[in-house]
């Protein structure tokens, strides 16, 4: 808002807005040194303390550091693609023991075997992989993008008719396993009426063709000639009732 000056400036002064006491002084009430001394305040409560044995939930992180003795496991690879075995070990660290909060979770990772052809990338991926265990979180997404790994001089079939696409995919079926074992990945297999469901097909489909056998191994095998399910990735598919079949899975093209 705008003033009009109609008479001459004939002198100044500086504005200043007037301080709390001085207003008070003004108004004859009375300033914060002239009132009486306030009653002291009631101490403040102490902190709650934790109960006893109720510690901290620790969890897995980077900067955790390894305990003098861990738990491990050791998986055999055997391959055709080299005529001495892998054998991948891994260790867990145990979190918060003897609490409800107990957990198993992996910490590193070792590959060893006589074959020095993979030396440099085997251990280039122990380090990158136990790094990744170290972090802590969700590491499973490990498993699916070791299993995506495809070789391409093509894959194999390991024992049981399941098919390798690479050998780094079955390093990470190997976790895999390994994390179902201690509960980090749930088992999702097939539920008890599934199972036998498939165990049904199975004998229907031996007893078709004359092919039961008293050879444990025979029985544990799967059909030769038989596809491979694009489901559980084993050689296990037949023709059954004019549909496919897994005797793996249970997975049918007809539903």
């Amino acid at each position: 808002m705008s003033i009009k000056i109609d008479k001459p400036i004939v002198d100044f002064g500086i504005w200043r807005e007037e301080s709390a006491e001085e207003s008070a002084a003004q108004a004859g009430a009375p300033t914060e040194s002239s009132a009486p001394p306030a009653a002291p305040s009631a101490p403040a409560p102490a902190p709650v303390q934790p109960a006893q044995g109720s510690g901290k939930v620790v969890h897995m992180h980077e900067k955790l550091e390894r305990p003098e003795m861990l738990l491990g496991s050791t998986y055999k690879l055997k391959t055709p693609l080299s005529e001495h075995a892998l054998y991948v070990t891994i260790n867990d660290v145990i979190l918060n023991p003897g609490t409800e909060h107990e957990l198993r979770r992996p910490f590193e990772i070792f590959i060893n075997s006589k074959n020095m052809d993979h030396f440099q990338w085997i251990v280039a991926l122990t380090r990158i992989i136990s790094a990744v265990f170290r972090k802590g979180g969700d590491v499973t997404f490990l498993v699916e993008e070791l299993r995506s790994v495809f070789d391409p001089r093509g894959g194999y079939f390991k024992k049981g008719g399941k098919y390798m696409p690479s050998l780094v995919a079955e390093i990470g079926d190997a976790i895999e396993s390994h994390m179902r074992m201690i509960g980090l990945i749930k088992d999702d297999g097939l539920d008890e009426h599934q199972r036998r469901l498939v165990e049904e097909k199975r004998a229907q489909y031996e007893e078709s063709v004359h092919q039961a056998s008293d050879d444990p191994q025979a029985r544990e095998s799967f059909p030769p000639g038989a596809q491979l399910c694009g489901k559980c990735h084993t050689q296990a598919v037949v023709v059954m009732d004019n549909c496919l079949t897994c005797l793996n899975c249970g997975d049918s093209k007809c539903g």
